[in-house]
């Protein structure tokens, strides 16, 4: 098993920047991938971004592809996202998770693990 530790969320203004942190432990030599999804109230999770831990390649969403940068730590098995001219539609609650399949997945039944998520608010 692979546990995840979400931190860095809070609440921004619109415009404003955050930067989210994601640390895994455990069996983390199974992980080939490792993503960053979000929840609104009200709403389904979507997929915001995934990267490789082996390439480094990463994935966007479309709606954040020129705001938001995922990249990782290696040595600390740590993912990170930055997330930067937040909107008040980017408020949501952010989970991290880690994945054994190939590629680079945006579905989230994809992902084997799942942190407890991070509430991100973004005042406008």
């Amino acid at each position: 098993q692979v546990q995840l530790v979400e931190s860095g969320g809070g609440l921004v203004q619109a415009g404003g920047s955050l930067r989210l942190s994601c640390a895994a432990s455990g069996r983390t030599y199974r992980i080939y991938s490792m993503g960053w999804f979000r929840q609104a109230p009200g709403k389904e999770r979507e997929f915001v971004a995934t990267i490789s831990w082996s390439s480094s390649s990463t994935y966007y969403a479309d709606s954040v592809k020129d705001r938001f940068s995922i990249s990782r730590a290696s040595a600390k098995n740590t993912v990170y996202l930055q997330m930067n001219s937040l909107k008040p539609e980017d408020t949501a609650v952010y989970y991290c998770a880690a994945t054994t399949r190939t590629g680079l997945p945006s579905r989230s039944n994809e992902y084997d693990n799942w942190g407890q998520g991070t509430q991100v608010t973004v005042s406008s």
